[in-house]
C-alpha cells in the first residue's frame, strides 16, 4: 500500500500518528515545509488541498515562483557498461534512451 497523495502536481507522504490518533502528511520535493493533517481520509485530503492552495497563494502574494517537485530533467551517473546496455535495450525497442528510460522508471516507480 502506498501512503501518498497528489494534488496540482505536488506529492505528499502520509503517515498515521498513533499518539495523536491523526493522519499527518508532508509535501515532498520542495524545500518549503508544507504539512497537513486530518482525523479522517476526507479531512486529510481537504487539508492537503488547502495547504497546497495556501502555498501557491502565498507565493503569488510575495512575488516568488512556487517550487515544483520535479523539472523533468534527471542527470544520472552510471557505469559505462550499464550505459551501453541501456543504449542497446532502447535501440532494440525502437526508442531513444530517454523514451526507454522514462518507461522503465515509470514502471518501477509505480510497482
Amino acid at each position: 500500500m502506498m501512503n501518498s497523495m497528489t494534488y496540482k502536481g505536488y506529492f505528499a507522504r502520509v503517515e498515521f500518528d498513533p499518539r495523536e490518533n491523526i493522519f499527518v502528511g508532508r509535501v515532498l520535493g520542495v524545500s518549503d515545509r508544507i504539512s497537513f493533517h486530518g482525523d479522517t481520509v476526507n479531512e486529510l485530503t481537504d487539508d492537503f488541498h488547502q495547504a497546497v492552495d495556501h502555498y501557491l497563494e502565498d507565493c503569488a502574494k510575495t512575488g516568488r515562483d512556487p517550487q515544483k517537485p520535479a523539472s523533468g530533467k534527471l542527470m544520472l551517473r552510471i557505469r559505462p557498461e550499464v550505459h551501453a546496455a541501456v543504449g542497446i535495450a532502447a535501440a532494440a525497442a525502437g526508442k531513444s534512451i530517454n523514451q526507454w528510460v522514462d518507461e522503465v522508471l515509470a514502471r518501477a516507480a509505480h510497482a
